[in-house]
């Protein structure tokens, strides 16, 4: 889930936070990208729907191939635009995510007896829209995913429990530069940088979106304590919320009192007459502030080259892809690894602090004939004075005479 309409709130309350770029202007940048997240969205995005049922892509044997095609077509665009993936696969979910987990399994149930009910009755829009809600990752799926992503030569980390939360880990650590996930919670668990619709197909033609942290702080005035109350009254994983407190009163009530607690002491108990029985705040803020995860420093990013026979035998053999399709994805991936990645300009040009001369030496050093001023000093200013001089001399009469001259005898060869 995320934190429910927390990108439509940093829209409204921080836009010079949100910058929109084309995947290329990512290139040479790693980025930690929530594995489990985009694998769900490869699989939404290639469900079909034929004749009364939900369709997924599979090869001629009725395996199902969503994932990896979705994977396999999507970080060979991001490897062609000069971008290092990082995927990083979910762990043993909180306890704070039981409730929001069974939930979700609730409302599967539901959607698969509501489409059940949509197909006695022909209404195949229904039917159509509900399919997609019944769409679960399966661990066979995840490992058959991380299988390929080995063989193309692409890191793949194992989280302790949270991806978003790894992720920014990897970040804060140094071993990635922003995190990639449709979850806005990578942005509570504090990623410095995070990025948006970055496995979304190329056909949809989104920009991807980069969200910075230190600028939504800025622009809300909120500091990291406060936006994470944010989060939590606005709806997370982890915990209920108030009914009644929407995105712009939890706003609203945080500029105000700074804190949850504050919010809460000050709600008028007519109109708010019980706060959520499972609003455990405290547990979800905890588990922001101070997530279960695989230290940076135990991490180990390699990209390496793509085991070439690896793929065939997986993805031609086994799961009977298209042998030009891989074969033209290895000689991607190839040429990837081989190819000198150009620096990015901004890692050439950094600011250099300039040394600021205390006054009585600035002017000392000002006079080349003070006492104060260096040897090296002097010559500099003898240089200078040099040039000053001979830039007057370009500009007096002597000089412009010559330069006359010249001219003179070039129009003459012309003719």
């Amino acid at each position: 889930m995320g934190i429910l309409g927390l990108a439509k709130l940093i829209y409204e309350k921080a836009p010079g936070a949100v910058r929109e770029n084309e995947m290329k202007n990512y290139f040479g940048r790693r980025i930690a990208i929530d594995a489990s997240m985009s694998i769900y969205q490869f699989i939404i995005a290639m469900k079909g729907f034929d004749n009364g049922e939900g369709q997924e892509l599979a090869n001629a044997n009725g395996d199902v191939t969503s994932h990896l095609n979705g994977l396999w077509s999507r970080t060979l665009r991001m490897i062609d635009e000069g971008l290092k993936p990082i995927y990083v696969f979910d762990g043993a979910p909180p306890e704070l995510k039981k409730a929001e987990l069974d939930e979700r399994k609730k409302k599967a149930a539901e959607a698969e007896a509501a489409f059940e009910k949509a197909k006695e009755e022909g209404d195949d829009d229904a039917m159509e829209r509900l399919s997609k809600r019944t769409v679960r990752v399966s661990r066979a799926q995840i490992e058959e995913c991380k299988t390929l992503l080995r063989l193309m030569g692409v890191p793949v980390v194992q989280a302790a429990s949270e991806a978003e939360a790894q992720c920014c880990e990897l970040v804060k650590g140094g071993k990635a530069w922003a995190v990639g996930t449709e979850d806005m919670d990578a942005l509570t668990f504090g990623a410095p940088i995070l990025l948006r619709h970055l496995t979304f197909s190329e056909a949809k033609k989104r920009p991807v979106a980069e969200f910075r942290i230190d600028d939504v702080l800025q622009q809300m005035g909120f500091t990291m304590d406060t936006f994470i109350d944010l989060c939590i009254l606005l709806g997370c994983d982890y915990t209920g919320k108030i009914t009644g407190i929407g995105p712009q009163k939890a706003f609203d009530g945080l500029k105000q009192h700074g804190s949850i607690e504050a919010l809460v002491a000050s709600l008028d108990p007519q109109r708010y007459p019980v706060v959520a029985e499972n609003f455990d705040f405290t547990g979800a803020r905890g588990l922001f502030k101070v997530p279960p995860v695989v230290p940076c420093d135990q991490v180990d990013i390699a990209w390496t080259a793509p085991d070439a026979d690896g793929l065939r035998r997986f993805l031609v053999e086994e799961k009977l892809f298209n042998p030009a399709r891989v074969e033209a994805g290895i000689l991607r991936l190839t040429k990837a690894l081989s190819r000198k990645t150009q620096g990015r300009l901004d890692d050439f040009f950094k600011p250099i602090p300039r040394a600021v001369l205390p006054t009585a030496t600035a002017a000392a050093a000002a006079s080349p004939s003070s006492p104060a001023a260096s040897g090296a000093t002097r010559k500099l200013a003898a240089v200078g004075q040099k040039r000053s001089a001979s830039a007057a001399e370009e500009g007096g009469p002597a000089a412009q005479a010559r330069r006359v001259g010249v001219n003179g005898a070039k129009k003459a060869v012309k003719k």
